[in-house]
């Protein structure tokens, strides 16, 4: 299973010739040349996990393509087939096995409301909590590590890859930090990842990992 992450919050997997999109957001070039695409998660409503342009380019290359999403994004992109999933589902999509955990986004300000948010198991191997700190009750290989948001605070992250202690993690959700900020960021979840006695990569837009 090869992971391609794109910029943000944007996961591109591939396997058996197929191809699964997390997350096609608003701060994401647009996902040309991806095809063979089957299923597409996303995991909440805000604009920079999924955008109509980027649906809309999906389904004309991938007109099969199913979509799945939490409550919230089935009332927020009502223009679009999306398939409501809840914590606890696992949804078989031949060659990817999705199960879904979690409920609510992370606390950005109590003046905020909370939207629904789910975090994805991909194959029993890949997870990626979307805007949460959302600990699987499974052990988890590689883990898609949140670097930067207005909910997030580092040692707070620090603390969420130590209790997930995967064997191998990546940053993403990081457009909103400048170049410094990444570096300081890929630093401390390096420093978390190695301690638990995992292998941190420090992936850019465009670049992969397989596992």
């Amino acid at each position: 299973m090869r992971i391609t992450k794109h910029e943000h919050a944007c996961l591109e997997i591939e396997h058996s010739g197929d191809t699964l999109v997390i997350d096609p957001g608003g701060y994401t070039t647009l996902l040309v040349g991806v095809t063979n695409v089957i299923g597409i998660v996303i995991t909440h409503e805000h604009a920079d996990h999924w955008s109509e342009d980027q649906l809309e380019h999906l389904i004309k290359s991938s007109p099969d393509v199913r979509i799945f999403g939490p409550s919230g994004v089935a009332a927020a992109a009502v223009r679009f087939p999306i398939e409501t999933v809840e914590a606890g589902d696992t949804i078989d999509l031949d060659p990817f096995t999705l199960t879904f955990f979690g409920g609510k986004h992370a606390v950005i300000h109590e003046s905020i409301p909370l939207v629904d948010n789910l975090g994805v198991l991909v194959n029993e191997t890949l997870y990626y909590a979307g805007d949460s700190y959302t600990i699987p009750d499974v052990a988890v290989d590689t883990l898609a590590v949140p670097a930067g948001a207005p909910w997030l605070k580092i040692g707070d992250v620090m603390d969420y890859v130590t209790a997930v202690a995967p064997k191998r993690s990546f940053p993403v959700h990081e457009m909103v930090l400048s170049t410094i900020g990444k570096s300081l960021s890929n630093a401390r979840i390096k420093s978390a990842t190695e301690a638990a006695g995992g292998e941190f990569f420090a992936l850019q837009p465009g670049e992969d990992i397989d596992v």
